[in-house]
C-alpha cells in the first residue's frame, strides 16, 4: 500500500511500541457509547457480524474501515465504504496514521484514538468527558447544561445580577436529514455548534439541548443584550455557506430568548425560552422571539 509520511508526536511520558502502550479506540458517539476496543493487531468496523466492531447502523457499510498496527504505528484505512471514513472531519483516501486524540468517524459512529503511558487513566478521563460533553458536536451536553444553569441562577439571584437563556432550533432539520442523509445532518449540527461557540464568551455556556436544539446560558446579560446576541447568531448562520459535495444547503435557526424573573428556577426559565422558541417556529421561522 502507498502511505504518505506523517509526523507523529508521542505524548510526554510514553515509551515503547503501541502494543506496549495499549493503544485503543473509545466510542464517543452512537450506540455503544463509552466502549473501549484495544488495538492488538487489527480492529475492523462494519455491519458484518465478522467485524470486530459489528454495528446495525444503516450508514455504516458491511466492511467499512479497519484500524491496524504497522511498524509500531497505528493506521486507519477505509475499506471502500459508501459514506467514507473521516479523521478529524476530513475524509481519507489512502490509509492515514493516527495520533493520540484523533477522531475517527465511520457513518454515524465516532471513535477517539487513545495511546499513552497510563491508558486506564486516559480512558476514565475520556469517560468523564462523555458525561459532560456531546460526542458529536463537542459542546456541553444537556446534563451539564442543567447543572450549570442551576448554579448560575443561584449566583445571579444572590448578587442581584441578570441572567438570560437562548434556545436555538435548526429550521426544517428533518428535511435536511431526509433529503441529504444523516451524515450531512450530523455535519450540519457540528458546523452550527462551531459557529455559535465562536461567539460564546468564557463565562457563558453553549450546550446541545436536544437533537437539533442548542441552549446558550448568558450570565450578566439582560433581555436586550440576549436578543442582540441571538440576532447575531441567527444572521451568522443564515449567511454561512453550508456546502456538501458541491451542493449548497440553506440552514437557518429559530431562537427563543428569556430572562430570569425574581422567583424563576431552571424549569421556569427554560419553559419561558421554549415558549418563545415555539412562537418563533410558528411565525415564519428564522427569527428571534424575546420574552
Amino acid at each position: 500500500m502507498t502511505i504518505e509520511k506523517t509526523i507523529i508526536t508521542i505524548p510526554a511520558g510514553t515509551q515503547g511500541s503501541l502494543e506496549e502502550q495499549n493503544a485503543c479506540v473509545v466510542q464517543i458517539y452512537g450506540d455503544g457509547l463509552g466502549k473501549r476496543y484495544p488495538i492488538k493487531d487489527e480492529v475492523t468496523i462494519g455491519r458484518s457480524e465478522a467485524s470486530t466492531i459489528a454495528v446495525d447502523v444503516p450508514n455504516v457499510s458491511r466492511k467499512h474501515a479497519r484500524i491496524f498496527l504497522d511498524q509500531g504505528r497505528c493506521w486507519v484505512e477505509d475499506l471502500g465504504s459508501t459514506n467514507g471514513t473521516h479523521v478529524n472531519d476530513v475524509e481519507i483516501g489512502s490509509p492515514q496514521c493516527l495520533a493520540n486524540g484523533d477522531l475517527v468517524t465511520t457513518g454515524g459512529l465516532v471513535f477517539k484514538f487513545i495511546v499513552g503511558g497510563n491508558i486506564e487513566a486516559l480512558y476514565h478521563e475520556e469517560i468523564y468527558r462523555l458525561t459532560i460533553l456531546d460526542g458529536l458536536t463537542g459542546v456541553h451536553n444537556k446534563r451539564f447544561f442543567l447543572e450549570f444553569l442551576d448554579r448560575e441562577l443561584a449566583r445571579a439571584r444572590r448578587h442581584g445580577r441578570p441572567l438570560s437563556l437562548a434556545l436555538l432550533d435548526l429550521d426544517h432539520f428533518k428535511t435536511i436529514n431526509d433529503t441529504h442523509g444523516h451524515l450531512v445532518g450530523d455535519t450540519t449540527l457540528k458546523r452550527v455548534a462551531h459557529l455559535i461557540r465562536e461567539r460564546v464568551r468564557q463565562d457563558e455556556l453553549l450546550a446541545r439541548y436536544g437533537g437539533e436544539e442548542f441552549a446558550v446560558v448568558l450570565p450578566e446579560t439582560d433581555l436586550e443584550g440576549a436578543v442582540i446576541f441571538a440576532e447575531m447568531i441567527r444572521r451568522q448562520i443564515e449567511k454561512y455557506s453550508f456546502t456538501f459535495d458541491g451542493q449548497d444547503i440553506s440552514v437557518t435557526v429559530s431562537v427563543g430568548v428569556a430572562t430570569m424573573g425574581p422567583d424563576d428556577d431552571a424549569a421556569a426559565l427554560i419553559g419561558e425560552a421554549d415558549n418563545r422558541l415555539y412562537e418563533a417556529k410558528n411565525t415564519g421561522r428564522n427569527c428571534v422571539r424575546p420574552q
